[in-house]
């Protein structure tokens, strides 16, 4: 059997762990800062961070705000009542020798994400439920010894563990990108990969297609890029077919992913709920909400990517560009605000020119892009449909309209890109064109029935204009002479 043969024999199920660090100025039970990006080692924490006797938590109640704007994203209920629990194990990042967490009465209840796909379905993955949870410190390793940073100990993070309902290593990739898109809309994280700010564990099992049991899992750890889910999914895929294949049993254990290999290794065997001793955390009272004060936050969640997926479908958008407009979350808001008050065809147009002209989601494109305001796009938009500018000059205006706070027009008219509309001004330029000797076998090629070359009579109009004559009013003109 080919490899391919072999790999079709089975399916491949998915289960995705992801770690959402929460947006918030301070950490999850102390007042220490909680944005560790560029900080010295060891220099955002507090005694409560360090475990030291005596210290007391003080639950950060905007981490249990975002928390339930989470909830709204992930189309799942809020718990009326939620509480924490000690996970207890012994690792040097960890100085408490517990972490708290939830890991009987959760947050955020079951739900669903809609995952859009490449050929334009999408899955839907349902999510178990998100629990809040304090993140543990960062060991650095070297040769023969390792440095522990304690800076991130503590930051707030809700934990979202979906179904196993993914089984392809695409799908896998999308449901991350989703959520991605998703926590960011809601203002529920920084959403910043590089940094860590969400983290994805990738549960792969394996089984022949048509069995009634999933096979034996492994996790891989930590994954910080919709890509390395993928790949990581891919090779473990690989590596369990292949370890069946031999007559072996896939371990249930912890495995590592190398991005510069592109492989997965063993780090440690799983370990079961019990080795971890649950227990409540008799310092933290328990989370209750009522109703009306889950709506009131929920009411604060802006536009998420689904909504507007739908406003835009009558825009009739391709894939692409859909995907580069959500990948900024001040795109999308901005070409919303173009459609309500300019309609659909001058927000598709301005829609193509953010998706061809402008990059993805770093984040000073998004800090700039975030000043836009919908005016200067839509008469931009109008004058192309006016017959004003030529849609190659309406895209160079566009590219000095970014970072200028002249008008659309004003732009236009000092680079002399203005188009002549005239027809008895072109009409002139195209008698003259159509005289020149120059043009006489084209002129005789258009007469015997040869079509296209009437582009090379445009072009000449448009030379002798500099550029300035409506090309369809020029063709017009030179098919109503010929």
């Amino acid at each position: 059997m080919t490899t391919d043969e072999i790999l079709n024999k089975y399916e491949m199920t998915i289960g995705i762990e992801c770690h959402v660090q929460l947006a918030t100025a301070t950490k999850l039970f102390s007042g220490a800062d909680n944005d560790a990006r560029d900080k010295s080692p060891n220099s955002v924490v507090s005694p409560i961070d360090f475990g030291l006797p005596g210290m007391l938590p003080i639950l950060n109640r905007e981490a249990v705000n975002l928390a339930i704007k989470a909830g709204k994203a992930l189309n799942a209920p809020i718990a009326p009542v939620s509480r924490f629990d000690r996970k207890h194990y012994f690792y040097p990042d960890l100085p408490k020798g517990y972490q708290t967490t939830q890991m009987y009465n959760p947050i955020i209840l079951a739900g669903y994400i809609d995952a859009p796909l490449e050929d334009g379905t999408s899955v839907r993955v349902r999510i178990h439920h998100a629990h809040m949870e304090e993140d543990a410190g960062k060991l650095t390793h070297y040769s023969d010894y390792s440095l522990v940073d304690l800076n991130r100990a503590g930051t707030p993070l809700i934990e979202i563990v979906s179904e196993p309902d993914i089984h392809s290593a695409a799908e896998a990739k999308a449901y991350a990108s989703e959520l991605h898109h998703l926590m960011t809309y809601a203002g529920v994280t920084r959403g910043d990969l590089y940094h860590g700010n969400m983290r994805f564990d990738v549960n792969v099992s394996v089984a022949l297609k048509g069995a009634t049991e999933l096979g034996t899992r492994a996790e891989v750890k930590n994954l910080n890029s919709f890509r390395s889910v993928e790949k990581a999914a891919e090779y473990e895929f690989r590596r369990q077919v292949s370890v069946l294949e031999k007559g072996e049993k896939v371990i249930q254990e912890t495995r590592g992913w190398d991005d510069a290999k592109q492989t997965t290794s063993s780090q440690r065997s799983k370990e079961d709920a019990q080795d971890y001793r649950y227990m409540p955390d008799a310092d933290i009272p328990p989370i209750i909400l009522s109703d009306e004060e889950i709506a009131s936050i929920q009411a604060t969640v802006p536009l998420l990517p689904p909504a507007y997926r739908e406003k835009w479908a009558s825009l009739g958008l391709d894939r692409s560009v859909v995907d580069s407009l959500i990948a900024n979350q001040s795109y999308a808001v901005l070409i919303a605000e173009i459609q309500d008050h300019a309609g659909d065809v001058i927000a598709k147009r301005v829609a193509h020119w953010f998706a061809s002209a402008l990059g993805g989601q770093d984040e000073e494109t998004a800090i700039i892009a975030s000043n836009f305001v919908p005016e200067g796009f839509i008469e931009l938009a109008q004058m192309v449909e006016g017959d004003e500018l030529s849609s190659t000059a309406a895209k160079e205006v566009f590219v000095e309209l970014l970072s200028s706070e002249k008008t659309p027009r004003q732009i236009a008219e000092a680079k002399n890109l203005l188009q002549v509309s005239d027809e008895g001004a072109i009409a002139a330029i195209v008698d003259e064109v159509l005289a020149d000797p120059a043009s006489a076998k084209a002129v005789e090629d258009i007469k015997n029935g040869n079509d296209k070359v009437i582009g090379f009579l445009v072009g000449q109009v448009m030379k002798k204009s500099q550029g300035k004559a409506n090309p369809a009013l020029a063709q017009k003109l030179i098919r109503e002479r010929l």
